[in-house]
């Protein structure tokens, strides 16, 4: 049989970036798990060019556990790696290449459990979720997760494997990206007054955003098990302007927040929205086609699973660890837990320091201890 590092090996061949689909690597892991007698259902995007597959071993019916992974990494453009991203190398240890970490090596370790937990009895039904388009805001995994919901699908809990250095993490922020579109007048720059520059509305704008952040920070509700235990509102983008001696009549500001479990972010895009509306009544008075419009694009719900509950003391049991954490970056595991009603933990090889950098690696060690967790899973699951 396949070992999880002759897998990986395959897996980080498959340059599945995101922008540019993961259909050949679905396709692999079909046909890999149809040679050792397990049949696959794949949700295909309507592109066709990205998909997103799951698997059963073990007896029809409710319980067991999903591992879920991502198959999509971020991109390599523009980073000084040393070495072929999408050919797996070692040195010292380390596995390096595009996604060891982020997180094809846990998905590399799924396959192999799947093909052990096939050859044995199982008293409860184990199972693997693979998703697409994860990097750019957990988008794929949806459809599946609706489908999954409509067919009653409703395991004991499911273990998201991104990496955490094998500790098990009960919870993350949830996320809510937005764009801003500032509309003005525009003028020649010499009579720059009887124009409305855009760039400035947005400059209101973030005030208010920056405002708000402060407000979080200072009084705003924490949870100490996070680094920042606090809700954060971040600008990360602004757009505008085509040349100096123009007043811009458009410009756009990109920003997000996320979310503590306790800070609801509709309530704080509310915020937003009525800042944004007092800003355009205010330029109206002079230029009624002046106005700020904001658009969510992108928001996907935190997790927070209970560190008393089952599954939070299983994944510590299975990964031999004693504590539960919470981690910055978010998952798909809060879709999990909404659409089908389930509790979710993550625990995965590798640090998530490693990930998305040029030179991107996971430890041989890393990887053993991970096959060593899934093989307890099967254990637990034939018990």
């Amino acid at each position: 049989m396949s070992t999880a590092f002759d897998i990986l090996d395959r897996l980080i061949a498959f340059p599945s970036v995101s922008r540019d689909g993961n259909i050949d690597l679905i396709r692999y892991v079909a046909d890999f798990l149809e040679k050792n007698g397990i049949q696959s259902r794949i949700y295909p995007s309507e592109t066709g060019d990205r998909a997103n597959l799951f698997a059963t071993v073990g007896p029809e019916g409710p319980g067991g556990i999903v591992l879920s992974g991502h198959t999509d990494v971020v991109p390599v453009d523009g980073q000084d790696w040393t070495r072929d991203p999408f050919r797996m190398s070692e040195a010292d240890g380390r596995l390096y290449g595009r996604g060891t970490t982020d997180m094809k090596g846990f998905v590399a370790c799924a396959m192999e459990a799947m093909v052990a937990a096939k050859n044995r009895t199982l008293s409860r039904p184990l199972h693997i979720a693979l998703s697409y388009d994860e990097e750019i805001g957990c988008v794929g995994v949806r459809p599946m997760l609706a489908e999954l919901s409509k067919a009653g699908l409703k395991p004991d809990w499911v273990l998201i494997g991104e990496p955490t250095s094998m500790q098990v993490a009960a919870g993350h922020k949830g996320k809510t990206g937005a764009h801003a579109t500032c509309c003005g007048v525009a003028a020649h720059s010499a009579l720059a007054p009887t124009g409305l520059n855009a760039i400035h509305l947005a400059a209101d704008f973030l005030k208010y955003i920056r405002a708000l952040q402060g407000e979080l920070e200072e009084t705003g509700t924490r949870d100490d098990d996070y680094d920042i235990p606090y809700t954060t509102v971040h600008a990360g983008i602004i757009h505008g302007g085509t040349a100096l001696n123009i007043v811009p009549d458009h410009c756009t500001l990109s920003f997000e927040i996320r979310n503590i479990a306790s800070d609801d972010p509709k309530v704080l895009m509310d915020r937003l929205f009525a800042s944004a509306g007092r800003i355009s009544a205010k330029a109206r008075e002079r230029f009624p086609k002046a106005g700020i419009d904001i658009e969510i694009f992108n928001e996907y719900p935190g997790l927070d699973t209970s560190s008393g509950g089952t599954a939070v003391s299983n994944a510590l049991s299975l990964s031999r660890t004693n504590r539960a954490i919470k981690v910055a970056f978010g998952t798909e595991g809060g879709l999990f837990t909404s659409t089908l009603g389930v509790p979710a933990v993550v625990c995965g090889p590798g640090s998530m320091e490693q990930g998305h950098k040029p030179d991107e690696f996971v430890t041989r060690d890393q990887i053993e201890a991970c096959r060593a967790m899934l093989g307890r899973v099967s254990d637990q699951l034939a018990a």
